[in-house]
């Protein structure tokens, strides 16, 4: 019963994309088809149950067309090329799960394709919340690699490091970056960089066709001084040169430039990856993250984002 209501919801939230795509964006059959990566013939019929269920009116009756529509002014606004908008739970404050359901299927599409793939994965809980959303796929054609190292400084491995979590739901080859996160200085850094087992993989990072990121805030919880990689004595002087969020890693401020020193020059993360070539989307919501959000978006640190509706029209309000 249960998946029947869930299979009748997702048609419903198909159906409410192509009549907004058909309706009010004015996109063509062919250009809704090409947008969901449907047939033809599924987007005419898609548009036609949208009608005969009454969610075409004057607008789209359904929560996903607010969504939609702060879809397309984020996109328009930032010159991004990829925003996913997912409704808002307003029973809920979690500033990951809303966002996981919403950008696993974005993972899952990618990986069902039949041209071989090269995606890159950052870190942290959202992501690592989106990939256990995914269902056991055979990728074989694939390439997954982590752009942050993956040891704690402990020398455990670190817990929110997602390609471990990749490798167990989707069979691809898997290159992880076998680094602490951040050295224990610039020379350690610029030595395990240069090894020879980790050149591939740097190389493999920046062929990346598309990048899937969280950005941390740095507030008093920050994900890097709460999971161990940085001290309070370092997260309060990044706060002091006016470090608002991260990227695997990497901090900036609110105007999106990297922060010189402190930390930035121990980070064994490899760099993003082009945004001109390649697609860098990244998964993240909520108040705290803002400041980090708005400065990625605007200074095009990512090119991509999947968001929800209260951080969408945060950052329409912001802009």
């Amino acid at each position: 019963m249960n998946s029947r209501q869930d299979s009748g919801g997702n048609r419903l939230d198909d159906a409410a994309r192509a009549g907004w795509l058909y309706y009010v964006a004015g996109n063509t059959q062919d250009q809704i088809a090409a947008t969901l990566g449907i047939s033809r013939q599924t987007a005419q019929r898609l548009v036609s149950l949208a009608v005969s269920e009454g969610l075409i009116k004057v607008r789209v009756d359904h929560p996903i067309a607010n969504c939609l529509d702060l879809a397309a002014r984020l996109k328009s606004r930032f010159a991004l090329d990829l925003v996913e908008v997912v409704p808002s739970d307003p029973s809920s404050s979690s500033t990951v799960m809303g966002v996981a359901v919403g950008g696993a299927p974005d993972f899952a599409g990618r990986l069902r394709g039949l041209v071989r793939l090269v995606m890159a994965c950052g870190t942290g809980r959202t992501l690592k919340a989106a990939i256990e959303q995914l269902p056991p796929m055979e990728c074989p054609q694939h390439k997954v690699v982590s752009l942050t190292g993956n040891i704690s400084p402990d020398g455990s491995a670190a817990f929110y490091n997602v390609i471990f979590t990749m490798a167990d739901r989707v069979k691809a080859r898997s290159f992880p970056m076998p680094l602490p996160v951040i050295a224990s200085s610039p020379e350690e850094r610029e030595m395990l960089l240069s090894q020879p087992m980790i050149q591939p993989t740097l190389a493999l990072a920046a062929e990346a066709d598309v990048t899937f990121v969280g950005i941390g805030d740095l507030g008093p919880k920050a994900p890097l001084y709460e999971d161990g990689f940085i001290s309070e004595g370092e997260l309060k002087a990044l706060q002091k040169a006016g470090g608002v969020a991260e990227i695997v890693g990497w901090v900036f401020d609110r105007d999106g430039r990297m922060i010189e020193g402190i930390t930035n020059d121990r980070v064994s993360s490899a760099p993003l990856p082009s945004r001109e070539k390649s697609l860098v989307i990244a998964l993240a919501m909520g108040d705290r993250k803002l400041p980090g959000i708005f400065a990625a978006v605007n200074r095009r640190l990512v090119n991509g984002l999947i968001t929800d509706e209260r951080t969408a029209a945060a950052l329409l309000a912001g802009a």
